[in-house]
């Protein structure tokens, strides 16, 4: 069988295809504490300038050996943009979504006509542009958005989960909105030098708000987005925080290339669920890779392998105080691992 370059792998890997071995990538977050000390990039700072971002990035790849580069590390820029309030991070925390900033139709239409340049999804489309023109020939460049359910929850709040259950008027306005724009972020990210699009939605779970709504409100926005990214010729990547197993034939039909699959989804069960996408995962981010040892992590990664799983990687991103050695012994199973 040929050897591929870590761009050429990751790209047949996430569409199912024959490769020598298995990628070593993280579709979630990748920044840690110990990553930050090493390439002298730090949260939160790297969170709001393109250069410190790339830094950061660009550790993953130099320090834990990660064969791909990925931005950003949070998912509250998309709805920074849009004005909602942040508790802003810091060193070893993520920012947060505080404060909200749509309650009807008329606060939607107030929205639209955004320039992409602006605030951190500018920031984020500048740090792309850096990592690729420094390994865009030879690494995959990831890129990361939050999904359109999820970024109308935060900019609608926990009403989010009642008003698509009530007022469908509101909701598929909503959805309208932040699908078009994770349409247009995707294609700038994808114009800026991203090979790869991860679509991160947590709240978008079947699990939450059943099967009828999801395949209502969220299979469409879905569809659209891997369809935009596919005629731009760009793998696609769906998490979905929790056990999603139910809903894996749902979440498929979208046309995604590849499920992410959270640590509390049985493997083998979840292979026998998805009849397309290939599935990433699923190793705990917290029990195994923050809290074992590397011979433990490499005693879980190998469990996941003898699974059947077709891509290791965390299950969720990626803890902040994981120690280097930990997400380097994960790497290592996966270099060893031939299909």
């Amino acid at each position: 069988m040929d050897e591929y370059t870590p761009k050429e792998r990751l790209a047949r890997a996430l569409r199912g295809e024959k490769v020598d071995r298995m990628p070593a990538i993280s579709v979630t977050q990748t920044g840690t504490v110990e990553q930050m000390e090493a390439c002298g990039s730090f949260w939160p700072e790297a969170n709001e300038d393109a250069n410190k971002m790339a830094t950061l990035a660009e550790a993953g790849h130099t320090v834990i050996g990660f064969e791909a580069v990925r931005v950003p590390f949070d998912i509250t820029a998309e709805a920074e943009f849009f004005g909602c309030d942040i508790k802003e991070g810091t060193k070893q925390q993520q920012p947060s979504v505080v404060g909200h900033v749509v309650k009807s139709i008329e606060d939607i239409d107030k929205l639209k006509g955004y320039d992409l340049s602006k605030g951190r999804i500018g920031v984020v489309c500048d740090a792309i542009k850096i990592l690729a023109d420094k390994y865009g020939n030879d690494l995959p460049i990831m890129g990361s958005m939050i999904g359109p359910f999820s970024l109308a929850q935060h900019l609608n709040g926990d009403d989010w989960f009642m008003a698509i259950m009530t007022d469908e008027d509101f909701g598929f306005a909503l959805m309208e909105l932040t699908t078009e724009f994770n349409i247009d972020y995707a294609k700038k990210m994808v114009e800026n030098g991203a090979d790869t699009m991860v679509i991160i939605d947590p709240t978008a779970s079947a699990m939450l708000i059943g099967d009828e709504f999801y395949q209502k409100f969220v299979v469409p926005s879905h569809k659209k987005i891997v369809d935009a990214m596919r005629d731009m010729n760009v793998a696609t990547v769906l998490h979905i925080c929790g056990d999603t197993t139910p809903s894996l034939t749902l979440m498929e039909s979208s046309g995604v290339d590849s499920i992410s699959i959270d640590q509390s989804v049985d493997v083998t069960n979840a292979l026998s669920k998805a009849d397309h996408a290939v599935l990433i995962g699923n190793l705990d981010p917290v029990s195994v890779l923050w809290k074992m040892d590397p011979d433990g992590v490499k005693e879980a990664s190998k469990k996941v392998l003898d699974d059947g799983i077709r891509i290791i990687a965390p299950g969720c991103g990626i803890v902040s105080n994981t120690p280097n050695a930990n997400l380097q012994a994960m790497v290592e199973m996966a270099k060893d691992h031939k299909y």
